[in-house]
């Protein structure tokens, strides 16, 4: 049951029993008045249909906003489990299981590490999920971003479980589906103040500011009280939508139930102060544009930031400037966005392939690329390599977005190029044309003020950030026993008056590379990793059938190790320890090919070191004619 309290929103949800690939039935919401909050409710042009087994009803709350009828359950622990998003970021998912049910909080992605060779993202485990499934009762996003909706494709395809999130995330997981070729999936669209009901939890949306429109801060309720996940956020009095994050209803929550666990974003926990509004990059935006009258603009930027690609829409409205998108990603949001009533843009917004017949001052184009992804629309443009695209002398680039930790080199690598292309590059050390989407220091504290929480564990950071904001927590009063800071796997165990971390659960990194889901493993990645450094020295070697003469070879082939014919003393010395391995295994009449090879490994890989002082991949190929 779908509990919606406050402002009576009228909640209309779709059964879909179509089979095949026959798309969901659309309906559309009427803009929705102001409510006693001063709230605007976001404008939702789609309604996707609403599978639930056993949540149909549709019930609302007293006006003090307390729960009419949150049923009497047996006494039993709550488990929190966090299978990703700790120690790292990205690849953001968490458990709630309460007595026989469980309840899944974000199911992101991760990118690879530089030592992750030929990786293309990294999965969380879902190994306890997929055991536990006919517990799973629901899966509810936060926000659209892919560090929390990347891997959802992945674990639809083992558990087909109900999706629950703002208009703007079911859509963008609906892409997503479309590309992995999932038509039967159970997705839902719920709004701020709703409460999808369940046996044993009652699970409420409450609007939070991030970099995304639509983001939500999570409150799941039961007898045992309030476990509150903040998602990412800030405390943006200004945002561009006017949608401001609903502080009062978080209030309410603490002081009528009380909370007591709280989960909270820790990305910004070491940094001072407060975020700035996303109204101060339009201003820096506007500097730019002002002093750049005759140049072509190029602004790179995050897809997933629309309020950022509405201020850059704006300001180029402003200048007389006609605006083009490249890239994948970003056009795809685009499109989404536009389609639900997100982005307000006219005919001032242009096809790619129509640039040429403008001038260089007439035109700004935002592109994907900001974190330097060698693949992207703004790498191909500094390496020569898009085909629409090339960059000359008096362009100006705007990086509006910080390097990921992790990123800087990649992201230094195609400033240069664009400099050596001739190239203006502006990036935010210089003007003030990204904000970040995640709360300091100061919010942070606020939000332990409002919330006072009795139980704390950070999430959402490095260990570093973990810790920084557990100390921010002891700051404001939490007792530190009652912090806990935890790994992926680790089951933290809540009631009313304990918290204690209790046992372990699988999780762990599954890496995704081309089609191949979990197929490459450590000893694939260390593998490729000596690969990488060492290269590959591959011995042939024919031999008779009938009586194990050796009819050809050894024919050494080197590749990333040494150039063979500048090596010519070197492989003779490797050929005449083949020939002595095999005049050896005959005297003592060996003919286990095993053995041979392995023969032939060790004593190679010890000559060689000896000769070079590196270690190649040594690999013996026999073969019988």
């Amino acid at each position: 049951m779908i509990e919606n309290n406050m402002n009576n929103l009228d909640v209309k949800s779709e059964l879909n029993n179509e089979k095949g690939n026959k798309k969901y039935n659309k309906r559309t919401y009427k803009p929705r008045k102001e409510n006693n909050n001063g709230e605007k409710e976001a404008k939702t042009k789609k309604i996707v249909k609403n599978n639930m087994d056993e949540n149909k009803a549709v019930k609302t709350r007293k006006g003090n906003g307390s729960i009419l009828d949150l049923p009497t359950f047996k006494k039993s622990n709550l488990k929190i489990i966090a299978l990703g998003g700790l120690d790292e970021i990205g690849k953001n998912i968490t458990i709630f299981e309460y007595e026989d049910e469980i309840v899944l909080v974000d199911c992101g992605l991760e990118f690879p590490d530089d030592d992750m060779l030929g990786v293309d993202i990294v999965i969380p485990d879902v190994t306890y999920l997929v055991r536990n499934k006919n517990k799973i009762k629901g899966l509810f996003i936060t926000h659209g971003h892919e560090d929390h909706i990347g891997a959802i494709p992945y674990l639809l395809k083992k558990i087909n479980v109900p999706v629950y999130g703002s208009p703007l995330s079911i859509e963008l997981i609906r892409v997503k589906l479309k590309e992995h070729r999932i038509t039967n999936a159970k997705l839902n669209i719920v709004g701020p103040r709703q409460q999808v009901k369940l046996k044993n939890m009652q699970v409420e949306f409450i609007r939070v500011n991030h970099s995304i429109p639509d983001a939500y801060s999570i409150a799941v309720h039961t007898n045992q009280g309030v476990i509150f996940h903040t998602g990412d956020f800030k405390i943006d009095l200004t945002p561009i939508d006017g949608q401001m994050m609903d502080i009062h209803r978080i209030c309410q929550v603490s002081d009528e139930e009380g909370i007591l666990l709280m989960m909270a974003d820790s990305t910004n926990a070491d940094k001072p102060g407060s975020t700035m509004s996303e109204k101060s990059v339009g201003a820096g935006l506007d500097d730019l544009f002002k002093r750049a009258q005759d140049s072509r603009i190029i602004v790179a930027t995050f897809a997933s930031n629309i309020h950022r690609l509405q201020q850059i829409a704006e300001v180029a409205k402003v200048y007389g400037r006609k605006v083009a998108v490249s890239g994948r990603s970003m056009v795809n949001i685009l499109g989404v966005a536009k389609e639900l009533g997100y982005l307000s843009t006219d005919e001032h917004i242009i096809d790619l392939n129509s640039i040429h017949k403008y001038k260089d001052n007439e035109l700004v184009i935002i592109t994907t690329g900001s974190q330097g992804e060698p693949m992207s629309a703004l790498a191909r443009m500094a390496n020569s390599e898009h085909k629409k695209v090339e960059i000359k002398k008096g362009d100006l680039v705007i990086i509006s977005a910080h390097p990921i930790p992790g990123n800087e080199k990649t992201v230094s690598k195609v400033i240069n190029f664009l400099l050596e292309k001739g190239a203006d590059v502006v990036s935010s050390d210089i003007a003030d044309i990204h904000v970040s989407g995640h709360a300091r220091q100061e919010e942070l504290k606020l939000m332990h003020a409002i919330a006072k929480p009795k139980f704390f564990l950070p999430v959402h950071g490095e260990y570093k950030m973990l810790k920084r904001h557990a100390e921010l927590a002891k700051q404001v009063g939490t007792d530190p026993n009652n912090i806990f800071i935890i790994s992926n796997g680790d089951i933290l165990e809540v009631d009313r008056k304990s918290a204690r971390k209790n046992g372990r659960v699988p999780s762990g990194r599954v890496l995704i590379d081309g089609l191949g889901v979990g197929d490459v493993g450590n000893i694939v990645l260390r593998d490729r990793k000596h690969l990488s450094e060492d290269g590959l020295m591959t011995i042939v070697v024919t031999l008779s059938k009938e009586d194990g003469r050796i009819l050809a070879g050894p024919d050494i082939i080197s590749r990333g190790f040494v150039y063979v014919r500048e090596s010519e003393t070197l492989m003779d010395g490797a050929k005449d320890i083949v020939l002595n391995i095999f005049k050896q295994c005959e005297t003592k009449k060996i003919k286990e090919w095993a053995y041979i090879k392995n023969t032939i490994k060790d004593e190679l890989k010890e000559y060689l070191y000896v000769k070079t002082k590196r270690n190649p991949m040594i690999l013996p190929i026999l073969m019988e004619v």
